[in-house]
């Protein structure tokens, strides 16, 4: 079971988004049988058996195994991946685009690059799964408490000169077998905590 497993077609993403089957889907964290599903989630088995196909159809579940109970098969199903992410990629015609409206100011415009790494990420992991390789991705998760906004912004101005200066640093344009990466780097207020509100 992957961890995390990334949503492009629409029809899956449509499938996954009904509450029915979003609450199979986490019920699918452990693997469990239709009828065993049913006991758990309250619903008939006829029923569970309907959305566990349309689930399948889409590669959201798995058979993991089939125990004979009897004259009966019963097949044991988990779910593919332990959280799922819908790409921007699945509402292709109305996916947001960062190249529209360059305003690093923005939030929206940080949001229109967030689902472009969603859906460049989403592609890659797909291409290297399938090539049977690694991923080369590096990430930095911080959380910085500012003191006021003057010094968020003199911190914001000091870190993109450092990054411009390690772009210039290390960015070769004629590397023969070079491979171009994508860096973005972002700040944004961090969600308040529950016992903060």
């Amino acid at each position: 079971m992957l961890e995390v497993a990334v949503i492009d077609d629409p029809a899956a993403a449509e499938v996954s988004l009904d509450p029915v089957r979003a609450r199979l889907l986490a019920a699918l964290a452990e693997p469990a049988s239709a009828s065993t599903l049913a006991a758990r989630v309250g619903l008939a088995r006829q029923k569970v058996n309907y959305h566990l196909r349309a689930l399948e159809r889409h590669g959201l579940i798995e058979l993991v195994e089939e125990r004979r109970k009897g004259n009966v098969t019963e097949r044991v199903l988990r779910a593919t991946a332990a959280s799922y992410v819908i790409s921007p990629a699945a509402l292709a015609a109305v996916a947001p685009d960062p190249g529209r409206a360059p305003d690093q100011l923005s939030a929206r415009w940080l949001l229109a690059l967030a689902a472009r790494l969603v859906r460049e990420l989403g592609e890659l992991i797909a291409g290297a799964t399938a090539a049977r390789k690694r991923l080369a991705t590096y990430a930095i998760d911080a959380e910085i408490r500012f003191a006021t906004a003057s010094e968020r912004a003199a911190f914001a101005e000091e870190l993109g000169a450092a990054v411009k200066n390690l772009v210039a640093k290390y960015h070769d344009e004629k590397a023969a077998g070079g491979r171009d990466h994508r860096l973005v780097v972002a700040l944004h207020p961090s969600l308040k905590k529950k016992e903060e509100e």
